[in-house]
C-alpha cells in the first residue's frame, strides 16, 4: 500500500519548528523584506518570541548575550547587504566568545543571484571568516534540514555562530515535511581518558605551585572547577571577562587575566610549576600578549597542560606536555575524584594580591571638582546591588574599574565581549532580562559605547523591562586616549561633545533618566532604578583624567614628555 503524502507547510514554518524543537526560544531582528515569511512564522509560533530591535548591531549583541547566559542558541535575522553588514559585529563577537548563534540572512531572489541585484552581497563569503559555518540555501525543501545542521554545528565542539543565507523567494514556498532531521541530534561531550586523568592528577598533586586558568569553556562547570581546585589545592585564574567561572571571594582565587593586569597578580602564574588550562583558547588578552603561561625554560619539562572541547585549540598558543580533548565539566569532575594527597599550599599572599588591586583607594567618595571618581561608581553598585546581579560589560577603559571593583561571587553574572566590541552592554542587558526576567540586570557602559547602541533602550521600554544602565560619561574614547597619551604624548579625535544630557536622551526613548555628579546622587538614583517599573539610565559624570586604576591621563602625557 502506498504511503500517504507527508503534510505540506511553508519552508519558513518548517524552519521555525526545527528551531523550537531544539529549545531555541528567541529571535532578535530588524525586520526585512527578504525574510517576511520567516518573521511571520516566528511571530505565530507559541514557543518563539520575536524581538524587534532598533539596529541589527543590537540584534546581534542580544542574540550573543542570550546564548552566553543560557547556553542555548538564540537566532539573529537580518536582510541582505546593509542588514548583514550591521549584524556582523555581533556575529564576530559570538565567534571570538565561542557562543552558539543561528543567523538567518535574507538574500535577493534566486533568479537575481549573481547580478549585483538590489543590496546583493555574497553573504556566504562575507560571513565565512566570522562563523563556524556559512552557507547559502538554494532549495526550499532543504531549508529545514539545513537549519537542523546549523543547530548541530553551532552547539557541537567549540560552540559558535552559524550563518544561513536564504533567497527571499524560498521561505514562502510550500514544501513537504522532511522525513527525518538527523542533524538535530547533538554530539556527546567527550570525557577525559583514564590515562589522561591519572597523569594529570599525579602531575597536579606533585607540583609545588599548581594553578588553573579557567575560561568560557568552564562556564557551565563551576561546581566541578571548585571541587577540582580544592581537591588539588590549586590556585585559579579566570581568563579575560570570564570572572564568574570561579567565586572571586574563594581563597584559591588568584585574579582576572584581563587588560592591564597588575604585576603582583601575575606573580603566582609566572612562578607556577604546573599550569592547567581548562576551556580557554588563551586569547591575546588572557595570555598578556601571548607571554603567559610559559611552557618551561629551555631544556626543562614543559609545565602546561590543556583541556579543551576543540582539538584545534589544544597547544595552539603554547607548548603543552599533555593536551586532552574533553568537556571541561566531565574532565574536572573526573580529576576531582582521583585519590591523591597533594602538597600543602598557601595561596593567601597571591589571593591577597588580587584583593589589594580590588580595593578602592581612600578618598574616592570625596573626589573634588564636581565629578565622580570611577571607583565610587563601582563601589556604590557593589554596596547596593544583589550578589546575583547580571552585569553586562561594555568595552572601554571604565571597564577596568568594573573588572577590579565588582566581585563575581555568583555563577552566570558576567556578560562581556572578549572581542572588545563597543556597544555591547545595553543590548546584552535587554537579552539577559528576557532570558531571566526574575534577576536584576545592570548594563555598565561608557558614553562612547552608549551612543552606538543606546537606542535599544526603546526596546527595553517597549518590553517593559526593569533594567538599569549605568553610564560612565567622561567625554572621551578613553581607551584610545590612554594609548595616545602613553605612546604619543597627546590625543587626537577622542573627545566626545559633552557633557551630554544622557538622562534626557533616555527619557526620549521611553526610559527613565537620572544624572549623578556625587555619590549621594548616584545612590539615590540607583535605589530608585531598582524599584522602577521600566528601564532607567543613570548618567554618572566621571572625571576624564582618571583613565585607569593605576594612572591618570595627565600623568601619561607628562611621563611621555619626560621620556622625550
Amino acid at each position: 500500500m502506498a504511503k500517504p503524502p507527508l503534510p505540506a507547510s511553508t519552508a519558513a514554518q518548517q524552519v521555525v519548528d526545527v528551531l523550537a524543537a531544539a529549545g531555541i526560544r528567541r529571535c532578535y531582528t530588524v525586520p526585512g523584506e527578504s525574510f517576511l515569511e520567516l518573521s511571520d512564522a516566528m511571530e505565530l509560533h507559541p514557543a518563539i518570541t520575536l524581538v524587534s530591535t532598533r539596529h541589527e548591531n543590537g540584534a546581534g549583541f542580544m542574540a550573543e548575550a542570550d546564548a552566553k547566559l543560557t547556553g542555548v542558541p538564540a537566532v539573529a535575522a537580518a536582510t541582505r547587504g546593509p542588514g548583514a553588514a550591521n549584524l556582523a559585529v555581533g556575529v564576530h563577537t559570538a565567534m571570538q566568545d565561542s557562543t552558539p548563534m543561528i543567523v538567518f540572512l535574507g538574500q535577493v531572489e534566486t533568479d537575481n543571484l549573481g547580478r549585483e541585484a538590489f543590496q546583493e552581497v555574497d553573504l556566504t563569503a562575507f560571513y565565512a571568516p566570522i562563523t563556524k559555518w556559512a552557507t547559502t540555501v538554494t532549495r526550499a525543501d532543504r531549508l529545514a534540514q539545513t537549519t537542523a545542521q546549523a543547530v548541530r554545528i553551532a552547539t557541537s565542539g567549540r560552540p559558535g555562530p552559524v550563518a544561513v543565507a536564504v533567497p527571499a523567494d524560498l521561505f514562502g514556498q510550500v514544501v513537504e515535511e522532511p522525513a527525518a532531521l538527523a542533524g538535530t541530534v547533538r554530539q556527546a561531550r567527550p570525557a577525559l581518558g583514564d590515562d589522561e586523568r591519572d597523569r594529570l592528577a599525579g602531575w597536579l598533586a606533585a607540583a609545588e605551585r599548581p594553578v588553573i586558568i579557567a575560561g568560557g569553556g568552564a562556564r557551565w562547570a563551576r561546581d566541578e572547577l571548585v571541587a577540582a581546585a580544592e581537591h588539588f589545592r590549586a590556585g585559579v585564574y579566570s581568563s579575560f571577562r570570564r570572572q564568574d567561572v570561579f567565586p572571586n571571594d574563594h581563597p584559591l582565587y588568584l585574579g582576572h587575566l584581563g587588560l592591564g593586569c597588575p604585576k603582583p597578580v601575575l606573580n603566582a602564574l609566572e612562578e607556577a610549576d604546573a599550569v592547567l588550562v581548562v576551556g580557554s583558547r588563551l586569547s591575546e588578552i588572557t595570555t598578556q600578549t601571548y607571554r603567559l603561561p610559559e611552557s618551561g625554560a629551555p631544556g626543562s619539562e614543559p609545565s602546561v597542560a590543556q583541556i579543551d572541547i576543540d582539538p584545534a585549540q589544544v597547544g595552539a598558543v603554547t607548548k603543552v606536555w599533555l593536551g586532552a580533548v574533553a568537556d571541561s565539566g566531565r574532565a574536572l569532575a573526573a580529576l576531582a575524584q582521583v585519590p591523591v594527597e597533594p602538597q600543602q599550599r598557601d595561596w593567601s599572599r597571591a589571593h591577597g594580591a588580587w584583593v589589594d588591586t580590588c580595593t578602592a583607594p581612600a578618598g574616592v567618595f570625596e573626589h573634588p571638582g564636581g565629578l565622580l571618581h570611577p571607583w565610587a561608581v563601582v563601589e556604590t553598585m557593589r554596596r547596593l546591588l544583589p550578589e546575583d546581579t547580571v552585569v553586562t560589560n561594555d568595552a572601554g577603559n571604565f571597564a577596568a574599574f568594573l573588572h577590579r571593583g565588582w566581585s563575581y561571587r555568583a555563577p552566570a553574572t558576567q556578560l562581556g565581549p572578549t572581542s572588545g566590541a563597543m556597544g555591547y552592554a545595553v543590548p546584552a542587558a535587554v537579552a539577559a532580562k528576557l532570558a531571566e526576567p526574575q534577576r536584576t540586570v545592570v548594563a555598565v557602559v561608557g558614553d562612547g559605547g552608549l551612543l552606538m547602541t543606546g537606542q535599544e533602550l526603546e526596546t527595553a521600554a517597549r518590553l517593559g523591562q526593569r533594567i538599569v544602565v549605568v553610564v560612565f560619561q567622561n567625554g572621551l574614547y578613553g581607551t584610545i586616549a590612554m594609548h595616545q597619551a602613553r605612546e604619543l604624548g597627546r590625543t587626537a579625535a577622542v573627545e566626545i561633545s559633552g557633557p551630554l544630557d544622557l538622562a534626557g536622551y533616555a527619557r526620549g526613548l521611553g526610559a527613565l533618566g537620572a544624572t549623578a555628579t556625587t555619590p549621594a546622587e548616584l545612590e539615590k538614583a540607583l535605589r530608585a532604578a531598582l524599584e522602577a517599573d521600566g528601564p532607567t539610565l543613570i548618567d554618572c559624570r566621571t572625571d576624564p583624567d582618571i583613565i585607569s586604576p593605576e594612572t591618570t591621563l595627565s600623568e601619561l602625557i607628562e611621563g611621555h614628555a619626560d621620556r622625550g
